[in-house]
């Protein structure tokens, strides 16, 4: 394809189910997988990767990115544009981040820039959870803030997003372990008993209310009956980790499918931040100290900025890649 305008675009990291809104909530961390296109040098590499894990990453045509690329113009019958890829990636992979959301939503936005098809973020996003699956990550990957996900009788996904309260931070403890998600789902119970079905609606409703400020998240009435006892006892380290912060009145949930472990805490007030750095030091760790990012995935083409009109945005993802 030639004429080929290339962009930028940045994708947050996101944490799901916060609790007890299992495949249902998600949110939006501010650490980010950039991505670029470029002309195709004579290397023959499709993608140059840097960042977290970049030697793990493919490089070729089986790089998440460019497949999810070429998916999105197979599905509307369009050229793949004959473009390399540059990536930076800031989302550690395996660890409940939603690494592969990234992936795919930066694959496919980056390809509706590149090709001019027009298509809404509602399509963007359907396509999204169709590849991945996980609709609570793909959504605030793409819309930013905080993201509820349920569906109609119909199989229709419906979205709602909101800003969580400003003075609320997440902080993330991140194992050095890994675990996969399809190996995390296998280990999810068949069914749930009516009683505890009932406890986890009431539940989700309490953390998402409280994450809009409205009240303090308790957290003996914010435990997940139906993902996290089972994942936790796989994952022994973030289960004590789970334990000892809730133990300390801390509201704490396996983020995605683990093994890291989130929390919010009061920008104000350094308690939690505390007793989270010292679960974090005990079981070794690393404690990410984020923000909610609220912008969702940026595109910037690379003559111009879409954002403020010119070339200086602070937020134009062609300066981190």
């Amino acid at each position: 394809m030639s004429g080929v305008r290339h962009h930028a675009v940045s994708v947050p990291a996101t944490t799901a189910n916060l609790g007890p809104g299992f495949d249902a909530f998600g949110m939006a961390l501010d650490r980010t997988l950039d991505v670029r296109s470029r002309p195709r040098d004579a290397s023959g590499v499709r993608v140059e990767v840097t960042g977290e894990c970049a030697t793990e990453l493919p490089t070729d045509e089986t790089n998440l990115v460019w497949r999810t690329l070429a998916t999105f113009c197979e599905r509307h019958a369009v050229p793949v544009p004959e473009v390399g890829l540059v990536m930076h990636n800031r989302v550690p992979l395996e660890r409940g981040m939603g690494s592969s959301s990234a992936a795919i939503v930066a694959g496919l936005t980056l390809a509706r820039a590149l090709t001019g098809v027009v298509l809404g973020d509602r399509e963007l996003v359907e396509l999204a959870d169709e590849l991945e699956g996980h609709p609570d990550n793909v959504a605030p990957a793409l819309l930013g803030g905080l993201v509820a996900c349920a569906r109609t009788p119909g199989g229709r996904l419906v979205i709602r997003r909101i800003n969580p309260a400003p003075r609320l931070r997440p902080l993330l403890l991140v194992p050095d372990d890994r675990q996969l998600t399809t190996e995390a789902r296998a280990a999810l119970p068949a069914s749930l008993p009516r009683a505890d079905a009932a406890a986890q609606a009431a539940r989700a409703g309490h953390v998402l209310v409280g994450f809009t400020g409205a009240w303090p998240v308790a957290p003996e009435a914010a435990v997940d009956l139906l993902h996290e006892p089972t994942r936790l006892e796989l994952m022994a380290p973030s289960g004590r980790a789970v334990t000892a912060l809730r133990g300390a009145g801390v509201h704490a949930w396996l983020s995605g499918a683990g093994p890291a472990v989130a929390v919010m805490a009061e920008a104000s007030s350094g308690q939690v931040a505390d007793v989270a750095r010292e679960v974090a030091r005990q079981e070794g760790f690393d404690l990410l100290e984020l923000q909610v990012q609220l912008a969702g995935t940026l595109v910037c083409p690379e003559d111009g900025c879409a954002y403020a009109g010119g070339t200086g945005c602070v937020q134009c993802p062609r300066r981190r890649v």
